[in-house]
């Protein structure tokens, strides 16, 4: 838990009080059984009424006293670890939010998931526990203890045979529990990931009947973890009956002593009766204190994944840099011979030796096939990964040369992928520039070619979208991302096959918008439809991460052979939808 301190130091407080107020609730539970032994020895014994009722409020005073401190040691030791690990979990979230993409690669977002959940959750727990039994479990061992020696040191030896033998029983138990709880974490990573992947994806899976497929892996991967869970948790079920069995016995052995020693006189009944309470209560303390070891495995194999994600090697950060104030004015783009691979392994390049020039306000298309790396290159711009060899610049700067902040806000991005938040519609768009005015809002709405259809829906832009908008359509939610892209009014304009779900005369309008209100803004376009690049004023063809042809239009039809043949297919395909 090195390093874990910032976290406990704003509630010190707490830390400190719950665990002495669980003090002087083990002190009350340490005298009660010596008052009892006192009424039986001597206000029963004695038939006096006025010592037994003497002694008894003394006793009532006590409880109430414990009551209050179990009270408050409950509810500081509460706020504690709940405090603790908000915090804690605010951080990891916080750094989560650092990751580059290739980070988020590294971990399954399930597994992000249940860090920031289940095991930030097992830390709070173990760690509300340790505050309400890491002094009360050893102050009652040790305070019962002493009472039992003060009471009848012989009768008490039974008790120095029990607890080393109930010691190494619990060593054993948490030495194979630990690994064991690691397991059951991991394969509830892989759980919840086939969760949200199902959740995720439900319209694709209702739309292809492939319902009792996914509840079949998912049977699957709850077995696995109910099987990996009861695995685990057998060790805790090991413990209870044999700290119950250790406890019955040495009761049992001590009654048989102690009966012996009050037949022969040498111990009074009320003692007798009060040493059985205290071997109770080490015996207690001797299980509340292997539970609170337990759940610590279990805690630990917690903190090791949630230390996994604290440690990380942020993948992107900003370099030390002359350049990392300055913002992005211009908009010009240059990739100077850039080759770039996801992974580590040479000969895997998605980009090979890529070199252009966008100049500030251009419009720059990007056709190729599936997979030849479109995406993959647009993605170098705003640095969500950075080059494997050569230099990709923005306004003549190397990008890695920005801060990351300064970087992205002058680029502005419609990704393949349109992703929607749950609130409304306004909400959504102010993504784009938080504190737009409403006539800036409406007016990119409408060069979106998206202020129609919102006005249409009974509660305009306070129409409240879904998670990841779901009751809007996809053209609809392309123009939306669109609208709040361009509200950003960035000096760089990504859309990456960002019209592909809106019709040609929508498509046209929007590219209008582009040639106007966004007039000095460099545009970076890649699409399917050789129609929505062709007024381009220069155009990429790529294939398998490389440049095969770049021109304008008239250009390319005249000297690169793909282009032509995607051209001419998709004109023969448009005459034969016509016919």
């Amino acid at each position: 838990m090195n390093g874990y301190g910032k976290y406990a130091k704003p509630y010190l407080s707490a830390f400190i009080i719950g665990p002495c107020l669980m003090i002087l609730e083990v002190l009350g539970e340490i005298m009660l059984p010596k008052l009892m032994s006192l009424i039986v020895n001597y206000g029963v014994a004695g038939r006096d009424f006025g010592y037994i009722l003497r002694t008894g409020l003394v006793m009532a005073g006590v409880a109430f006293l414990m009551a209050l401190s179990g009270i408050g040691g409950a509810y500081f030791s509460a706020k504690a670890s709940i405090c603790f690990t908000s915090d804690l979990r605010r951080e990891l979230f916080a750094k989560v939010q650092q990751f580059s993409f290739q980070n988020i690669d590294d971990f399954s977002t399930g597994s992000l998931v249940t860090r920031l959940t289940n095991d930030i959750q097992q830390v709070q727990m173990v760690m509300m526990m340790v505050l309400r039994l890491a002094l009360r479990a050893p102050g009652m061992l040790i305070g019962a203890l002493i009472m039992a020696f003060i009471m009848n040191y012989r009768l008490a030896m039974i008790i120095l045979v029990v607890i080393p033998v109930l010691g190494c029983v619990i060593a054993a138990i948490l030495t194979t529990a630990y690994p064991r709880f690691g397991v059951m974490q991991t394969k509830l990573d892989q759980l919840n990931s086939g969760i949200q992947e199902a959740l995720v994806n439900v319209r694709v899976i209702k739309s292809f009947v492939r319902e009792d497929f996914e509840k079949e892996r998912f049977r699957m991967a709850n077995e696995d973890l109910q099987n990996n869970s009861l695995r685990a948790l057998r060790i805790v079920i090991l413990t209870m009956p044999v700290m119950m069995l250790a406890m019955n016995v040495t009761t049992l052995a001590v009654v048989w002593y102690g009966g012996n020693l009050i037949i022969g006189g040498r111990m009074q009944v009320g003692d007798l009766t009060a040493f059985t309470t205290y071997i109770v209560q080490i015996l207690m303390s001797l299980m509340m204190l292997s539970m609170v070891f337990l759940q610590s495995s279990r805690a630990m194999a917690s903190v090791k994944r949630i230390n996994e994600v604290m440690r990380t090697e942020i993948q992107l950060t900003d370099r030390e840099s002359g350049q990392r104030d300055k913002r992005v004015t211009l908009g010009k783009v240059e990739f100077r011979k850039v080759s770039f691979r996801y992974g580590q392994k040479e000969g895997d390049e998605v980009l090979t030796d890529i070199s252009f020039v966008a100049e500030p306000g251009q419009v720059v298309g990007i056709i190729g096939a599936t997979g030849s790396g479109k995406t993959s290159l647009v993605q170098l711009i705003p640095r969500l990964y950075d080059v494997t060899a050569g230099t990709v610049l923005v306004d003549d700067v190397d990008v890695r040369e920005y801060s990351l902040k300064n970087l992205r806000d002058g680029v502005g991005m419609v990704l393949q992928k349109n992703v929607l938040f749950s609130g409304t519609i306004e909400e959504n768009l102010r993504w784009g520039k938080e504190a737009a005015k409403e006539q800036e809002l409406l007016s990119f709405a409408k060069a979106a070619q998206a202020d129609g259809f919102v006005r249409a829906l009974p509660e305009g832009y306070e129409t409240d979208l879904g998670q990841g908008g779901v009751n809007v359509s996809g053209g609809q939610k392309q123009r939306l991302c669109i609208a709040r892209a361009l509200l950003k009014q960035p000096k760089i304009l990504i859309l990456d096959d960002s019209t592909s779900a809106v019709d040609t005369a929508t498509e046209a309008k929007i590219r209008e918008c582009f040639r106007t209100t966004l007039k000095e803004t460099t545009k970076i376009i890649i699409a399917q439809r050789i129609g929505s690049v062709e007024e381009a004023d220069m155009i990429l063809v790529l294939d398998e991460g490389r440049i095969i042809g770049r021109g304008r239009h008239e250009e390319l039809l005249a000297s690169c052979e793909a282009y032509q043949e995607i051209y001419y297919s998709q004109r023969d395909r448009e005459r034969e939808v016509g016919a």
